[in-house]
């Protein structure tokens, strides 16, 4: 039973919930390392959640734990970077605000469609707003570290584009679990 819970999925989740502080704390290294490492911590913690789910798929242990801890560990990473860089006026507090509030507002449906015995998947919609809001964070994390280069501008449009896309996949969320939900509350 343990084994089972505490598999290499399940592994590289928790791994990427141990790096929040790592990250966070490197953040306030003195120069350039305090941009550049906690962005290769952030890297490596963003990568973690695409290797479980590979890893868990590919060997065929995937868990209900697992489908639950995932998607906890991912929005526990996000919106500590993302409360990170406000704190660090490195972004705005509207688009983390309106990430933020999408980010619990899903979660909360997928723990409720959990609980009728339905899921949804994640759409093409979602890998695009994931895809989006792990560039800006990084380049938010790295600004002008790398090379002299001037990230920050393409990290706050690419933080905007996250919050369309963030909302649009949010509403699509919605849409198709909708089904489930009207059948529950007519049911109930």
């Amino acid at each position: 039973m343990l084994a089972a819970l505490w598999n290499l999925p399940n592994l590289l989740t928790a791994t990427r919930i141990v790096l929040i502080p790592v990250f966070i704390l490197m953040v306030y290294l003195p120069g350039n390392w305090g941009k550049i490492l906690p962005t290769l911590c952030f890297g490596l913690a963003a990568l973690t959640d695409w290797a479980d789910g590979y890893v868990a798929r590919k060997s065929g242990q995937q868990t209900p734990f697992g489908r639950f801890f995932d998607p906890v560990a991912d929005k526990l990473l996000v919106i500590s970077a993302l409360i990170l860089l406000v704190a660090e006026q490195r972004a705005h507090l509207l688009p983390v605000l309106l990430i933020t509030a999408r980010e619990i507002t899903v979660m909360a449906l997928r723990e409720y469609m959990s609980g009728l015995g339905s899921t949804v998947g994640v759409s093409r919609l979602g890998k695009w707003k994931t895809g989006f809001q792990m560039t800006a964070i990084l380049m938010l994390l790295v600004q002008d570290g790398l090379f002299g280069l001037p990230l920050t501008p393409v990290g706050l449009l690419c933080l905007y584009v996250c919050v369309v896309l963030t909302w649009w996949s949010g509403y699509d969320y919605l849409i198709r679990a909708w089904p489930a939900i009207r059948t529950s509350i007519l049911q109930a």
